[in-house]
């Protein structure tokens, strides 16, 4: 049951992510249609004179992140805890117009009766952007990181707490930015996060995945 609503959630944040191009694509057409040439250039350069009417375009910005929201867990980790608010701690590098750098790093305890299940986990993922709209930015992303989770389960019927292990793992996502003026940007995340199979002595591996979706909001140095 946990699946089928964590599998949902994914699904309706790309479905967000897809209407939204939609509707900026679909906007941008009609102004195209009614702007002449000569208008158009005009245009063109008192955006280029004026460089700050759009934050959009900058590069080389070094903000730091905060992400509140709620982390799903998936697979065999949806039995051990439950869903719970949960922070995260962003760093974002605008290399180019197109391509940023994010790093995430969370922590968070999940329990449920017993057993538990803790997530610890420092992230590096490429954010492309689909397009810039005016400050509006829609993005993917993915990329890999360092993960070390640990379980508290029960193991033929004893409950067991499984050693602390770093493997590496995947995340894919998607999001928006829309940054508000020079110093800062907010947005919304979601990430889906998989770490690589756990092997654990005398016990069952360590495995399963989850997602968060979280609001953001960045400060720009």
């Amino acid at each position: 049951m946990k699946n089928q609503k964590f599998l949902k959630l994914f699904k309706i944040s790309l479905a967000g992510l897809y209407l939204a191009s939609s509707f900026s694509a679909f906007a941008r057409n009609p102004i195209k249609s009614l702007t002449s040439n000569k208008k158009a250039k005009e245009v063109k350069s008192d955006l280029i004179s004026s460089p700050s009417t759009s934050f959009s375009s900058g590069v080389n910005l070094h903000s730091f992140g905060l992400a509140i929201g709620q982390t799903f867990l998936g697979g065999s980790l949806a039995d051990l805890g439950d869903d719970l608010i949960t922070v995260d701690f962003l760093y974002d590098y605008s290399a180019s117009h197109s391509f940023n750098l994010l790093l995430d790093f969370h922590y968070s305890d999940h329990n449920l009766d017993k057993k538990y299940v803790k997530l610890l986990s420092l992230t590096a993922g490429i954010k492309a952007k689909i397009y810039n709209y005016d400050n509006f930015s829609p993005f993917i992303i993915g990329g890999f990181g360092f993960y070390a989770p640990k379980v508290r389960r029960l193991q033929n019927n004893v409950l067991t707490t499984s050693k602390t292990k770093t493997v590496f793992g995947m995340h894919i996502g998607a999001g928006v930015d829309l940054r508000l003026n020079r110093k800062f940007k907010v947005g919304l995340l979601s990430e889906l996060h998989n770490p690589f199979d756990i092997k654990q002595d005398n016990q069952e591996i360590v495995e399963g995945h989850y997602f968060n979706l979280l609001m953001t909001v960045f400060y720009s140095i």
